[in-house]
């Protein structure tokens, strides 16, 4: 199986992560993990750059320059996706 499955930790991680450091909430209901981040305002361009950086820290992967899009940046969805897709690059040793 070329993706794997990402756990519902990094779906909470990520869920958390926004809740509380750009929405200043820990109310789980004022986020849709299918919402667009830039559509309804959430984040521009600095706070993806910061989301960015969590995931490289918190989930051990690199973002690389063209993989910064919204498809895989946009949304809790988006995000959840985008790093099984580099876990499991990673577990069999190729560049996801």
């Amino acid at each position: 199986m070329s993706q794997s499955t990402p756990s519902p930790e990094t779906r909470q991680a990520l869920r958390q992560y926004v809740l509380e450091n750009c929405l200043f909430t820990d109310d789980g209901s004022k986020l849709q993990d299918s919402a667009s981040f830039l559509e309804t305002g959430l984040l521009d361009s600095t706070g993806i750059l910061e989301i960015i950086l969590f995931v490289e820290e918190t989930f051990g992967i690199k973002v690389l320059d063209d993989e910064m899009l919204p498809e895989n940046l946009d949304s809790i969805d988006a995000l959840v996706a985008f790093i099984g897709r580099k876990q499991a690059g990673a577990a069999t040793g190729s560049a996801a």
